[in-house]
């Protein structure tokens, strides 16, 4: 089975690179090779659902780069193909004025970024979030809602009809370079390609050390943790709540976040997951623990951040405690308001040196381009980082 193009991962940063692929080269053949029974199973599966603006990221990085033209591709993608989407707008609160500094950075950041939003204060806060505490806040009219695993499901639908593959089943055990491409070894057969891409997420450094390459930095998943506003609570959050995060994380903090169902979820925290897999508190992975409490980055991360983790860990054990971080901004919330959601896995890539790598990473050899971590907003940006990993493919196949 011959392919000018293989790709790794059947998330929506696979499939996006697949769509791109086909649309850029037309005639070329591309395999999409997912090792669960269907696409959208992992990160892609439990996002939560936005549509960012990319009013937090650096100006000049590929994190608000990306984003900004991914979310125009987004909602172009959702309007051709009948996807549901909203464009609804977020409001980031500051609680108290301890809060006021970080607030001000990520407005600046949303100016120089070219972001519409709008410093607002308590009054017009009320306005759009009546139940929400807070002294001064963000609007983004411009940030929304979709459902992403619909938006994997199209795009695998596209990819197949324009002549390329999505082959379930088939977890990758290997890959063998020879002078024309390579030889990527699964469990549902060999396949050979010109060119590899790897968008393996919670298992790309794994896969990438399979391409022969070092990967920059360890994925250490973390499990983000959910309630569910129950019916009579959602007049509590009329959109997109969020508090103003900490600049020392990469995380957002507890948020509410009004889903394109009409549910809205509650989260989340961060915990280490015991597994890469580990979507329950009690699921352990021997191996993927091991290799996260062993690991050097993740040791001086950990002895940095403690305190930080260990509220995190209490959270998770104590619902009451998730409630009191809820309240700071819903005070009417109550425990009987809430009911466990699904968790979700964060791919968290962590350097060497303990530094939680902030910005999408992507590596490139011979043959082979690894996406070595692409957290939030990637599902927002992923269309444009498929074009920008297929811009770097174009030059190899001219």
């Amino acid at each position: 089975m011959k392919f000018d193009l293989a790709v790794v991962g059947g998330g929506i940063v696979g499939l996006a690179t697949a769509y791109q692929f086909t649309k850029r080269l037309p005639g070329k053949r591309v395999v999409v090779l997912e090792k669960e029974a269907r696409v959208a199973e992992h990160q892609t599966g439990h996002n939560s659902g936005v549509l960012h603006s990319g009013i937090y990221y650096k100006p000049g990085s590929l994190k608000a780069i990306n984003c900004r033209a991914g979310k125009k591709a987004m909602e172009a993608f959702c309007a051709a193909e009948g996807i549901a989407h909203e464009i609804c707008g977020k409001v980031i609160v500051a609680i108290d004025d301890k809060d006021l500094e970080s607030l001000q950075r990520i407005y600046d950041r949303g100016v120089a970024n070219g972001i519409n939003c709008a410093m607002i204060g308590k009054e017009r806060l009320k306005e759009l979030e009546p139940h929400a505490a807070g002294i001064k806040a963000i609007h983004v009219p411009e940030a929304g809602i979709v459902n992403y695993r619909q938006v994997c499901e199209r795009l695998a639908e596209r990819v197949r009809e324009s002549g390329g593959e999505v082959v379930l089943g088939a977890r990758v055990t290997g890959v063998k370079h020879h002078p024309d491409g390579v030889t990527v070894q699964s469990t549902a057969g060999d396949y050979e390609a010109s060119q590899l891409v790897n968008c393996a997420g919670l298992h790309s450094d794994r896969v990438a050390k399979l391409t022969g390459e070092k990967p920059a930095a360890k994925i250490i998943p973390f499990r983000g943790e959910y309630f569910e506003l129950k019916h009579s609570a959602h007049h509590l959050c009329k959109n997109l709540i969020y508090p103003t995060p900490d600049p020392a994380f990469p995380f957002l903090g507890v948020h509410f976040t009004r889903m394109i169902d009409g549910s809205v979820e509650c989260g989340p925290n961060a915990v280490l997951a015991f597994g890469r897999e580990g979507y329950k508190f009690f699921s352990v992975n021997p191996r993927d623990l091991f290799e996260s409490l062993t690991y050097r980055g993740f040791v001086r991360m950990a002895l940095k951040h403690w305190k930080m983790g260990m509220g995190e860990m209490w959270r998770s054990l104590s619902k009451k405690a998730f409630v009191r971080a809820l309240q700071r901004l819903v005070p009417e919330i109550t425990a009987n308001d809430l009911e466990s959601a699904p968790a979700g896995i964060r791919a968290q890539a962590v350097s060497p040196d303990g530094g939680l790598v902030d910005d999408f990473l992507i590596q490139e050899a011979d043959r082979v381009v690894n996406v070595c971590n692409a957290p939030s907003p990637a599902a927002t940006a992923s269309l444009q980082i498929g074009e920008t990993i297929v811009d770097r493919l174009a030059v190899r196949f001219s």
